[in-house]
């Protein structure tokens, strides 16, 4: 359609309705009481279309009471009363026009109806309604469960022009419509309900009102007020981060002052990007939208996904005092934001978790748990590496990541439930954080299928799945003894962890990642950056994959980070080097 385009009337229906005002939405599904049950059973939908005549009639009156501000007389002419009188009523009650005109344009084609860039489209199917109808003017099949157990009727497709005013502004908004028309029982026209009859673009699904809108940000800037750079901020990212933070964001009357208006749809579910089909009030040119990364470890994320040399993966900074985003990057850097949605076999990291409720249920670091070299649930599961070390203690097993150390103690000291409630109630995974982009939440399931799941989940396999974000959050936790749910702009709502992470097993916690960065798997990652610093190495083997795939997280003052390297090797082959060049540009801050 074409903004404030001038339509000429064709017939002479041209009915000016007034609506009320406020904002909101309203779902165009659910029922009313209007029509009694017996004229619905004796009125019903036959499989012979109606005459030329027949359509003209049906569509001019429906269209006549619809503009009329008649919702009862409107829907008492079409196949479904219930659904259009909620539709209709929710079109008055949620665009809010001060004044409407419907004109009948005659036969069309779905090829007729013009979209809000002028570009002919399609109608949307619609959820229980007719489907895009077809060029010969007969519904398609609907998307409905019972469409292919009962087709659509024949019908006659009839084109009407709408026109749209809104107190207040000069503006009206100029749109092509359609609607089908079926014959009745009775021999009567109707019209054939379908939220597309409001709008071509709407479905069953989603709602339509007039809604705030904000400008743009001109310019999106890092935390230090800097233009935002890097290659894994793609545009999308950056939109659907703004979008987000307007939802999220408590009310700012000052930033509400620079708020305009529009007709939008929008997808309650969030699965689909608002459709904004006319702009009422232009909003005032935005203020700089600031996020909290931080430009120079954004480089440094950047480069360190570059250097893989062409493997995929993925790394996440935190600032473990605030929950602040630093940086995140992938490779590559457009598609999957793997960084926070993709889902990944965390290996040894996940032991982060283990030694917590290992150390919660009364083992120390110096306790000894012996090394064998394999297992002792059914399906045995060896080391890495050869040898038995029955002596070494808790915080030995974890310096040299041993697996069967951890299956071991694991099945003896904690409940099968144990794992999972740990990784909840005190790191804040499966809380359904809103970061301000769509991340998936860490998985651990709460109650393994057998001793051999619970076995592999204590070490990060099994059906435990995390990604960067989420392994660099419970390394901040461990850093800060606290967990910060984290966010990409600064005042988002965080969720809160069912209980802190007690002092002295934090303190225990840093001890063991320390002597694993000073002189474990993670020392030639780490090497020089050993001041207030502690790391974690993990590899995880993938079904078919001859390498595995690389993990490493670490601290370093008030950043903590992960990376994950897709078929990288051991976690201080390809995932440490990552992670270590972001602490080196971050300093012992």
């Amino acid at each position: 359609m074409r903004r404030g385009a001038k339509i000429g009337i064709i017939t002479g229906v041209s009915v000016v309705v007034l609506a009320g005002g406020g904002y909101g939405a309203y779902s165009l599904v659910g029922g009313s009481d209007s029509g009694s049950s017996e004229a619905k059973k004796a009125r019903t939908v036959v499989a012979e279309p109606p005459s030329a005549d027949q359509a003209a009639s049906g569509a001019k009156d429906f269209l006549a009471a619809w503009a009329a501000g008649d919702v009862a007389k409107a829907a008492s002419l079409t196949d479904n009363p219930d659904a259009a009188t909620a539709a209709l009523n929710a079109f008055r009650d949620q665009v809010k026009p001060s004044g409407l005109t419907l004109t009948p344009s005659g036969p069309a084609t779905p090829q007729a109806f013009a979209s809000a860039t002028g570009t002919p489209t399609p109608a949307k199917p619609s959820a229980g309604a007719s489907a895009t109808p077809s060029a010969t003017g007969t519904p398609g099949a609907t998307d409905s469960p019972s469409a292919s157990a009962t087709p659509a009727p024949a019908g006659v497709l009839m084109g009407f022009k709408a026109r749209a005013e809104f107190a207040g502004t000069a503006r009206v908004w100029d749109y092509n419509g359609f609607l089908s028309v079926v014959k009745m029982s009775d021999d009567t026209p109707a019209v054939h309900w379908a939220p597309s009859v409001i709008h071509p673009h709407l479905n069953g699904t989603e709602t339509i009102a007039t809604q705030q809108v904000f400008a743009p940000a001109g310019t999106v800037v890092d935390r230090n007020g800097k233009p935002l750079q890097g290659a894994s901020l793609t545009p999308a990212l950056l939109t659907t981060l703004q979008d987000n933070a307007h939802k999220l964001l408590p009310p700012d009357p000052n930033k509400d002052q620079d708020a305009g208006s529009a007709v939008v749809i929008t997808d309650p579910n969030g699965k689909t990007a608002p459709d904004k089909l006319f702009t009422i009030v232009e909003p005032k040119p935005a203020k700089p939208f600031k996020v909290t990364i931080d430009n120079n470890i954004q480089a440094a994320a950047e480069k360190a996904m570059t250097d893989l040399g062409g493997k995929s993966g993925s790394i996440v900074a935190i600032e473990p005092s605030t929950g602040q985003v630093l940086a995140f990057a992938n490779a590559p850097a457009t598609g999957q934001n793997r960084a926070f949605a993709g889902l990944l076999a965390p290996g040894s990291t996940m032991k982060i978790v283990t030694s917590t409720a290992l150390l919660e249920a009364g083992i120390n670091p110096d306790s000894v748990v012996a090394c064998p070299e394999k297992s002792s649930n059914p399906v045995a599961i060896p080391n890495d590496f050869p040898g038995a070390f029955p002596n070494n203690t808790l915080q030995q097993d974890f310096m040299v990541s041993c697996n069967t150390a951890f299956i071991n103690q694991g099945l003896t000291s904690l409940k099968p439930e144990t794992l999972s409630a740990t990784a909840k109630d005190v790191y804040g995974i499966g809380l359904e954080w809103k970061t301000g982009l769509p991340n998936a939440d860490g998985k651990v399931p709460p109650t393994p299928g057998s001793k051999d799941e619970q076995a592999m989940n204590y070490i990060g396999q099994g059906k435990v799945q995390m990604n960067p974000l989420a392994i660099a959050s419970i390394t901040a936790t461990v850093q800060s003894g606290a967990f910060k749910q984290p966010i990409l702009v600064e005042g988002l709502p965080q969720q809160v962890a069912a209980r802190p992470i007690s002092p002295d097993v934090a303190g225990k916690l840093r001890a063991m990642m320390a002597a694993t960065a000073q002189g474990g798997t993670a020392q030639a990652a780490m090497a020089g950056i050993t001041d207030n610093a502690g790391a974690k190495t993990g590899s995880a083997e993938v079904a078919g994959a001859a390498t595995t795939n690389s993990w490493f997280t670490a601290y370093r003052g008030n950043i903590a980070v992960a990376a994950e390297v897709q078929g990288g090797g051991h976690g201080v082959d390809s995932a440490g080097p990552a992670v270590a060049s972001l602490l080196k540009a971050f300093g012992n801050r």
